[in-house]
């Protein structure tokens, strides 16, 4: 294992011990609303000091982007930047609902370089690093098989913090019911890139993401064989926060299905953010 991805799955354990932890004691946690329907607990604080706090102790001059801290160390100066999202599902996390994770990324350079996601409940750990595959448990996973995109089970998220595009994601909704086996939205969007890098999806989209929320989960896709990108099909989506996922052949039929639903903000959008890059 490289030795950025050890230092990162041991970050992303400790965080689930806290995690764990505090999942025993619901009723006592301190709970702020960020937004609407966004949530964030003295959990997420104390698993984000956590990781960060083992990050840079090995990595001092690393930078860190994170959920709940924003922008830390040497921003713009180093050629690395770690993306943390401590808890990813913490809706989820405060009612019981066994469905959230840990979420870390290594930029180097702007270009994904190491993954790591959590799941405290299953115990299931996926790993990558750029060029050496996507693992789980230190098991190789590869996407799924399908080519068929009516035998497909495809993961998506609701839109939660921004509702400007619900029309256009309503109407993707709708459009994909019919032509697929089924659709699923647990509600943590790293657990559901995992998946589709593990073949338990075959393929995934959601919009209004946060590049904590899919950093990890985009290089383990690439890593075990997948597609992504933005809704128009291009490489964005870190920036952008739209998202479309899946094993090659699904990946294809997703972008073909959503094209017809593209407004022109969300097009708008995506270019700017790409002029901006």
């Amino acid at each position: 294992m490289h030795p950025m991805l050890n230092i990162a799955v041991k970050a992303a354990r400790r965080a689930g011990t806290i995690i764990t932890r505090a999942a025993m004691n619901l009723e006592r946690l301190t709970i702020t609303r960020k937004a609407h329907s966004d949530f964030v607990s003295e959990v997420d604080r104390a698993a984000e000091e956590a990781i960060i706090k083992i990050l840079l102790d090995a990595y001092p001059d690393h930078s860190i982007l994170a959920e709940e801290s924003g922008k830390s160390g040497q921003v713009g100066k180093s050629e690395y930047q770690w993306i943390i999202d401590p808890l990813d599902g913490t809706t989820n996390f405060l009612h019981g609902f066994p469905k959230y994770c840990v979420s870390i990324a290594l930029l180097y350079r702007g270009v994904l370089s190491q993954a790591v996601i959590y799941d405290p409940v299953s115990d299931e750990l996926f790993t990558a690093s750029r060029g050496g595959g996507a693992f789980l448990n230190d098991h190789r996973i590869r996407v799924s098989k399908r080519i068929q995109l009516g035998e497909s089970l495809i993961g998506t998220g609701f839109p939660f913090r921004d509702f400007i595009h619900m029309e256009a994601y309503l109407a993707m909704f709708m459009d994909l019911i019919p032509k697929t086996a089924g659709i699923r939205r647990p509600g943590s969007a790293a657990l559901d890139l995992a998946y589709v890098a593990a073949g338990r999806y075959d393929g995934f989209w959601e919009t209004g993401l946060a590049p904590w929320d899919i950093a990890a989960g985009c290089l383990l896709i690439l890593e075990a064989g997948g597609m992504v990108s933005d809704l128009e099909g291009n490489g964005q989506y870190l920036k952008s926060g739209q998202v479309v996922a899946g094993n090659p052949k699904i990946f294809a039929q997703l972008l073909q299905v959503f094209s017809p639903h593209l407004t022109e903000r969300l097009i708008a959008e995506n270019r700017e953010v790409a002029e901006s890059v």
